[in-house]
């Protein structure tokens, strides 16, 4: 590099160039954001309609998109060959497809390696800034600035793997702390002379979360046609909770053979309390051996130093 360039390059003002770009992102995400440019498309306007259908990517379209269609024609092509590319690499359509339903989310694995591009995308960004920051600061090979830009577009991909399994396992803790409540009070709305289908019906109007969410699916799967037992079988493959998984076999059960079902719930709901405390205990008994290490290293040198130090300074006097 000649010395001009060198000048030319301490010259320049990179706080500013920043703020510079910062400022034009705004504008125009301020300009695509203007009332005349997201005017509603027919798309928008029948979706409140058709939610039931799966929904298309916005992130893979490369038609009109709202008032992006530009940005969409130029971009979704580049997107969708980047997803392609990272499913033939990386594969797991399978997984990435369960982890979906346990999260709650629309099995669209094309929508999810979008997602990944885009995660991966952002991760570029950051380490080409870091690469650029360490190249300026100690100018030389350009071989650590790449790697750490590699670091970076893989890391964004990572990690938007981790946060789905993130997501799915928060899920189905929150349905697990839910479950004994729904399942109590089913078991007291068959007890009052309701039906498995009333008792549903009931439990999805009155109560919230992710629990009744997917009883209410399986409720619409009935409606739809199918029977009860293949609705509640739906909801044990759309969950990876063997609590729940032995719930829908023991409703199942009941329905077909007309065993008593409010024992059936009583005594499900009852087992998984039971889990949930022997989970506790476990967590307890692991963490005491967390605890131990404060008192081994902290409290206890504290302790034996107040007690052996009378001693030693006696002695000292004493000589």
């Amino acid at each position: 590099m000649s010395g001009w360039e060198s000048a030319s390059l301490r010259s320049v003002s990179w706080p500013g160039a920043a703020i510079g770009m910062v400022f034009a992102i705004g504008v125009l995400t301020a300009y695509a954001g203007l009332p005349r440019r997201r005017r509603a498309t027919l798309n928008d306007r029948l979706l409140p309609y058709l939610r039931d259908a799966p929904r298309p990517s916005r992130l893979l379209a490369t038609g009109p998109v709202g008032g992006t269609h530009a940005l969409a024609l130029l971009v979704g092509p580049l997107v969708t060959g980047l997803a392609a590319r990272i499913e033939s690499t990386l594969g797991g359509a399978a997984s990435v497809h369960r982890r979906l339903l346990r999260a709650g989310k629309a099995p669209d694995v094309d929508r999810f390696r979008a997602e990944q591009v885009v995660w991966g995308s952002v991760g570029t960004v950051g380490g080409v800034v870091v690469g650029a920051i360490l190249w300026l600061a100690h100018p030389g090979s350009f071989v650590p600035p790449v790697i750490l830009t590699l670091c970076g577009a893989a890391a964004g991909v990572v990690a938007r793997d981790q946060w789905l399994s993130r997501d799915a396992t928060m899920r189905e803790r929150r349905m697990l702390a839910e479950f004994p409540t729904v399942a109590e009070l089913l078991a007291l709305a068959v007890a009052a002379g309701e039906g498995a289908v009333g008792a549903l019906e009931r439990i999805c109007r009155l109560a919230k979360g992710e629990l009744a969410t997917e009883l209410g699916r399986c409720l619409a799967d009935a409606r739809a046609g199918a029977n009860l037992p293949d609705a509640l079988g739906g909801l044990a493959d759309r969950t990876g909770l063997v609590s729940l998984a032995r719930f829908v076999d023991g409703m199942v059960v009941a329905v077909e053979r007309g065993t008593p079902l409010a024992e059936v719930l009583r005594s499900q709901a009852q087992d998984v309390r039971e889990t949930g405390r022997r989970a506790v205990m476990e967590a307890g008994g692991r963490k005491e051996i967390t605890m131990m290490l404060p008192v081994v290293f902290l409290v206890l040198p504290v302790t034996v130093l107040f007690a052996v130090f009378p001693g030693f300074a006696f002695l000292r006097f004493s000589v």
